[in-house]
């Protein structure tokens, strides 16, 4: 459902600690944004054509004159001012990671930002509440001791007997979260995001917002959408979510079924796998998996892993993979470029399947002394998802949908039973969280775009959501990743800018592709 992607170790750190949460409330209006005065944006050059600011905002926007936060910004200009039509206010998802980081990273990137787009628009990025530098959520004293709580916990449970110690792991995250984080823990929505982005977007001048969200930045433009649909000038969704169902679920699923169960996420990466397995064969040598039966491969790897870790010889030296390793290593497949480096890591362990190795155990922590940290991605993603979702707070639902949807989407089912744990025993709560409505009638017509095979945010999903929204259109990608941030696609690009730059949606009978196949 949201941005997963990155290196192995930060990967399964991501899913053994992601989370939601599990109260009602009483959804809030955007009315309270109105009473907040403009900040003034005194922005200075920070490097490489950027330029970075700092907003203050209400940290509680049911007392607008009390408590500030400071949120920080990031900004690309465009080059020819005179011809500029506004601001584009980009979430590349998580939620987590910096806004600010990431737009540095990727604002160049000439297949998710043309250079026709740059020219009409400011890009601005910001980190949100609770991430990065704007009153970041951080649940231990050092970024030390933090690596060294996540690398305790257990890998994702794949038999009852692992179920007990993940648990009780994941609790005593949600719990130092509780002690350590602070007021923004109460504060950490994404409704006072979306608060916070109609402030910002007074305070660029903007008299309706022009916005481009990627993965878990479709539902906090849902929610922009629903608190102030008469604000919105353009908004695109990319790789986008179920948004009912993340908040509260279905009828009455969300204090039954795990979030991203009961929004059918593992038959994203089910369908996805099975392209990766195509795409691969079809390739040939290109494809260091594509010699032999795939699929009889692939169940010979996880036969043999069932039965203990498998060992090879990674590019520095020997490597271990368990049984849960392999299985979250599949999600990975949402950005293409890591395609290959999978193939190749299948066919060692094919190759490797009859050694031996002893099952690693998960190691104690001590309180770790150093310097506080911004880079807190698992804190604040647990804060954030756990504000807005409710969750089953009984571990037993668990340890039944595990195994009913392994039985259900063998190998990848148990995905989405596990990956938001620790919000089974969240506390904190944000009594200003949304929960719909999310029909409104928005001033504009929404734009979303979503590959047709998404292991994060797939597909079915995607339309789920549309439907749930007054006014939006889906645009299919024939492609497989995770939005066009992570599978290139400069048709895809060109049918976004047509729509931020003149409103235009493309036209009947419209395909768009993959710029490349992902084995070169």
């Amino acid at each position: 459902m949201r941005v997963k992607s990155g290196g192995v170790a930060a990967r399964l750190t991501v899913l053994t600690v992601a989370a939601a949460t599990v109260f009602t409330a009483v959804p809030a209006v955007g009315a309270a944004a109105a009473e907040v005065a403009t900040p003034r944006l005194t922005w200075a050059d920070c490097q490489d054509g950027f330029v970075c600011s700092t907003a203050k905002v209400p940290l509680d926007y049911d007392q607008p004159n009390g408590t500030k936060i400071d949120l920080a910004l990031i900004k690309l200009p465009a080059p020819d001012q005179a011809r500029k039509i506004g601001t584009l206010f980009v979430n590349f998802g998580g939620p987590g990671g910096s806004g600010l980081q990431r737009l540095r990273q990727r604002a160049k990137w000439p297949y998710l930002f043309s250079d026709e787009l740059r020219s009409r628009f400011d890009l601005v990025s910001w980190d949100p509440r609770g991430i990065g530098h704007s009153a970041p959520v951080n649940c231990f004293d050092s970024l030390a001791e933090q690596e060294a709580f996540l690398a305790s916990i257990p890998e994702m449970p794949v038999d009852p007997a692992g179920e007990a110690p993940f648990y009780a792991k994941s609790k005593e995250y949600a719990d130092r979260c509780a002690q350590k984080a602070g007021r923004i823990l109460e504060h950490a929505s994404t409704a006072n995001t979306a608060r916070d982005l109609d402030v910002l977007r007074r305070a660029v001048g903007d008299s309706k917002l022009t916005y481009h969200g990627i993965s878990y930045g479709t539902h906090l433009g849902a929610v922009y959408a629903n608190l102030f649909p008469n604000n919105i000038r353009a908004m695109v969704f990319d790789g986008s979510m179920d948004f009912k169902g993340n908040a509260t679920g279905h009828g009455d699923t969300g204090f039954k079924v795990p979030l991203d169960t009961r929004q059918d996420v593992s038959r994203g990466v089910s369908e996805t796998f099975e392209q990766f397995l195509k795409v691969c064969a079809q390739s040939g040598p290109k494809c260091a998996f594509s010699s032999g039966d795939l699929k009889a491969k692939w169940a010979a790897i996880a036969t043999r892993a069932q039965q203990g870790p498998i060992t090879i010889q990674g590019d520095k030296g020997p490597e271990t993979w368990t049984y849960s390793g392999i299985l979250n290593i599949t999600w990975d497949l949402a950005s293409v470029s890591s395609w290959p480096d999978i193939a190749k890591l299948f066919q060692r362990l094919y190759d490797a399947r009859d050694t031996t190795a002893q099952r690693s155990t998960a190691r104690s922590v001590n309180p770790v002394k150093g310097e506080p940290y911004t880079a807190n991605r698992s804190d604040a993603f647990n804060a954030i998802q756990c504000s807005d979702s409710n969750f089953p707070t009984d571990t037993a639902a668990y340890s039944r949908y595990a195994v009913s949807e392994d039985k259900r989407i063998p190998y990848f089912g148990r995905l989405s039973v596990f990956d938001m744990m620790s919000c089974a025993f969240w506390q904190p709560k944000d009594k200003d969280r949304y929960t719909g409505p999310w029909n409104r009638r928005t001033s504009a017509e929404i734009l979303i775009i979503n590959n047709r095979y998404d292991p994060s945010t797939p597909l079915h999903g995607a339309r789920d959501g549309a439907a749930e929204l007054a006014r939006a259109r889906v645009f299919v990608t024939e492609g497989y990743g995770h939005s066009s941030m992570l599978a290139p696609s400069t048709c895809t690009e060109q049918v976004k800018r047509d729509y931020l730059i003149s409103g235009a949606f493309p036209a009947p009978g419209k395909v768009c592709t993959l710029d490349a196949n992902p084995f070169g």
